[in-house]
């Protein structure tokens, strides 16, 4: 008989502490969204204030402050120009949409009835049957609340920024009391300086990359002469930052919408195509040349924190779930008992893959170079 493995007191201890602890903060996640949720969000704003403050400080005469104050007007600006053209763009698309429902109604039919047509199915049902079991009133009414949650919501992200930002100022001596010695703190900065690396990282190659598909993906629909393009263009701009979910949302919604809009089945193919294509070209080959070891993420790992902080936040914890994965990576790597957890989070079991890399070199490369003959006199 195989002896069970011992396991000291102190250690079942530990791990049912740990367990306990994990558990209590995850209710208190979810209890607290209403007020985390923003504060995160707000964060979010301050780490690309800094990264943008930096930019416009290396590349313009701005000094510290002015190149400050500018890339928090950017930054605050551009926060409110994509809640407006969210807002204002489903509003007009909602109002264009029930001012043609006498088009899009018979065009719903038919394609109803092509499909049963296709497999040989009799009685098809009509839009209006479908519509008739669907609670219209309870969707509108629940899109209406969002609506006002999220300019609720954009105004308390505001007011928490404000207060961060406020704190700057004293953030330095509060690391110096935190970390009196000089090795702690430096290692504390290191810390923050990677999560900040590894979030900014995250910002620069999502937004590129959805650039580059928001662009193909303009031209494409200006070309079949989709209504709301731009819309469109936005949120698949938008919803690239959703890992899994907004490839999803980008491909399907255009093509869907499409196939309502016009009576041939030929602008809707086009689109489906098209956009599978820039999405798979990006995806696999341009994305991961630019993520290099900056997000050495497991994509498993990816899906789980797009699972749990959209089930704890919803829309805004699907938004901040790969940031929070990073930065969770780069503070577990820090502590000896919880190393083994950034080892599992990583994407190739190195926390650190980009310094490991820098100083392991291939024994072919740290070989003394041979000393070459003097020339001759």
């Amino acid at each position: 008989m195989k002896t069970p493995v011992a396991v000291t007191t102190s250690a079942v201890s530990r791990n049912a502490v740990t367990l306990i602890a994990t558990v209590a903060a995850g209710a208190a996640v979810y209890w607290l969204r209403d007020i985390l949720t923003p504060l995160a969000m707000a964060l979010f704003l301050l780490i690309m204030i800094d990264g943008v403050k930096r930019s416009v400080e290396a590349r313009t005469p701005l000094n510290h402050r002015w190149a400050g104050i500018a890339a928090l007007l950017l930054v605050v600006l551009a926060f409110f120009v994509a809640i407006a053209i969210m807002v204002n763009g489903a509003a007009g698309f909602f109002g264009e949409a029930s001012g043609v429902s006498q088009n899009i109604g018979p065009r719903i039919d038919q394609i109803i009835r092509d499909v049963y047509g296709l497999v040989r199915l009799n009685n098809p049902p009509t839009a209006q049957d479908l519509i008739n079991g669907v609670d219209v009133r309870g969707w509108l009414t629940s899109m209406a609340f969002q609506v006002q949650g999220i300019a609720s919501g954009a105004f308390f992200v505001l007011v928490y920024l404000g207060f961060l930002l406020a704190s700057q100022a004293g953030f330095g001596r509060k690391i110096v009391a935190m970390f009196p010695l000089k090795g702690q703190r430096d290692e504390a900065v290191s810390v923050f300086q990677r999560v900040r690396g590894g979030v900014e990282g995250y910002i620069w190659v999502q937004s590129v990359t959805g650039a580059m598909i928001c662009v193909v993906a303009w031209i494409l629909m200006r070309a079949v002469g989709l209504q709301n393009a731009e819309f469109w263009t936005f949120v698949i701009f938008i919803v690239g930052f959703i890992p899994v979910l907004g490839g999803a949302v980008a491909g399907l919604a255009p093509p869907l919408f499409a196939l309502a809009q016009f009576e041939s089945y030929w602008p809707a193919a086009i689109l489906l195509v098209g956009l599978q294509i820039i999405l798979f070209v990006v995806g696999n080959f341009i994305q991961p040349r630019m993520q290099g070891d900056n997000q050495n993420i497991d994509p498993v790992v990816v899906l789980l924190a797009l699972a749990f902080w959209g089930k704890m936040w919803g829309v805004v914890g699907m938004f901040l779930s790969t940031p929070l994965a990073v930065m969770a990576m780069a503070i577990l790597a820090e502590f000896k008992g919880s190393r083994w957890l950034a080892v599992l989070l990583s994407g190739d079991g190195e926390p650190y893959a980009d310094e490991t890399k820098k100083t392991a070199q291939p024994k072919s490369d740290r070989r003394k170079p041979e000393t070459e003959p003097a020339p001759d006199a």
